[in-house]
């Protein structure tokens, strides 16, 4: 239904590396490297249910978007590490890394009625042509301490000082409301620790603060009724766990841990209203959430030889994310979305399998399973007609694969995904690749030969 839609990515990532062994405790590391170019799309834009087609009146299709980003951004980076002394050992790490980014975006423009790739807009005029520049520097240092043979502790600290500026046009804004200036000013700490209960089992954890800087797409206004929060801030919060790893029975090797992450100062919209009494829609920062968890792996051998082994594992998780407070725009209202469930998070997560190996044979057969999730903060149940909200549904697909070895030279590999041919998908977007469901494949088959000379 979108054939005339075409995305065009000319984008060049060169990058330079200087790595010396200054000494046997010393290295220096020295990276540099660059995004430039640009990213072009011409699409006929609209939810799942609006069809392309051509007017009757006009006897042509409708007019498509083009939307222009050009990249020229830059980043470097220097690490000194250094090995000492103390206790049992310990390594130190710092560096400094520094950002400047410069991306033009031109979007919105009205282009061709056409059905070949075409970039042409015939007025020159783009609905939003604004650059968006970001510097930012970086410093940081962290220390692993061997505290003796079992215990060892790392902590470190990170400095982020920078600031992105927007400035250009946006047709439906006056010039006086297009800029924008958001300081990144954050001092992050985070600290790890393990201790080896013996030669196979361990116990460890940690705790890490981490930020969310806003990007470009969360101060632009969609449209005049939209209004960019001038004090909104960026996303902060900490993600920690502490697990139980090893091996018991020389059979079972497992990996246990909890963890938990809390975001805070999340980024929606909500309506206001100003003070002739119209309604607008605010982007600003609604509210925050947390999520709590567990993560399962386990991998237990049933049998094996010197000609065959038989194992099963399983790779699991367990979330229960939901908003300890919140507003967010629900058609002309705000709702309170405090205890709602966070969007696109399952509760479980789950990858199961029977591994077998045979002589130059091994093969393996997976069960994966998503349970279903919301797809937006409102816990919007029944589909709207687009498709763009609604439940995630549950789904549970098949793979196999297997491969055999001829000899040190050849490997012959051989697979199915999905193969029951499972109808599924697993994001509803609002925005690329398109407002609606966006399904996954069904089954596929590869088969490849390996050579190593």
């Amino acid at each position: 239904t979108r054939n005339r839609n075409y995305f065009n990515p000319d984008i060049y990532v060169p990058s330079l590396a200087f790595n010396w062994k200054i000494n046997t405790s010393t290295e220096f590391n020295w990276t540099t490297s660059a995004v430039l170019g640009q990213r072009n799309s011409v699409q006929f834009l609209g939810f799942a249910d609006a069809r392309d087609t051509i007017s009757a009146t006009t006897l042509q299709y409708a007019t498509r978007q083009v939307d222009i980003d050009g990249f020229n951004s830059y980043a470097s980076e220097a690490r000194l590490r250094h090995d000492y002394h103390l206790f049992w050992g310990n390594t130190v790490v710092t560096g400094v890394r520094y950002v400047n980014n410069d991306l033009h975006r031109r979007q919105q423009g009205k282009g061709t009625t056409g059905t070949d790739f075409d970039l042409t807009v015939p007025s020159g005029q783009f609905g939003r042509d604004i650059h968006f520049k970001t510097q930012n520097v970086a410093v940081f240092v962290e220390n692993l301490f061997k505290i003796n043979s079992r215990l060892e502790f790392s902590a470190g600290v990170r400095y982020e000082n920078g600031q992105s500026d927007m400035t250009g046009r946006i047709s439906y804004l006056t010039d006086e409301k297009v800029p924008q200036d958001i300081i990144h000013q954050y001092l992050l700490a985070g600290a790890s620790a393990q201790y080896r209960l013996n030669d196979q089992n361990k116990i460890y954890g940690s705790w890490s603060q981490a930020y969310r800087p806003v990007v470009f797409a969360d101060i632009i206004p969609g449209s005049i009724l939209e209004q960019t929060d001038p004090l909104l801030k960026d996303a902060f919060g900490y993600n920690s766990e502490i697990g139980l790893k090893g091996q018991l029975f020389k059979r079972l090797n497992y990996d246990v841990n909890f963890f938990q992450i809390l975001y805070q100062n999340r980024i929606g919209s909500q309506v206001l209203t100003d003070n002739q009494g119209a309604s607008y829609v605010w982007k600003t920062n609604i509210g925050d959430s947390r999520t709590n968890g567990v993560e399962l792996y386990a991998d237990v051998i049933l049998s094996e030889n010197t000609r065959h082994k038989i194992s099963v594992f399983t790779a699991s998780s367990w979330f229960d994310g939901y908003y300890l407070n919140g507003k967010l725009r629900n058609g002309s209202e705000n709702t309170d979305i405090t205890g709602n469930r966070l969007e696109t998070v399952p509760k479980w997560m789950s990858r199961n399998g029977l591994q077998g190996a045979y002589k130059k044979f091994s093969a393996i057969l997976q069960y994966s399973y998503v349970a279903e999730s919301y797809s937006d903060a409102l816990n919007t149940v029944e589909p709207s007609a687009n498709g763009a909200r609604g439940i995630v549904p549950e789904y549970a697909i098949w793979d196999i694969n297997a491969s055999y070895r001829i000899n040190s030279s050849y490997t012959l590999r051989f697979g199915v995904n999905n193969f029951t041919n499972k109808q599924y998908f697993t994001k509803r977007p609002t925005g690329y690749p398109g407002q609606g469901v966006w399904s996954s494949d069904g089954r596929s088959i590869v088969a490849s030969v390996g050579i190593r000379l």
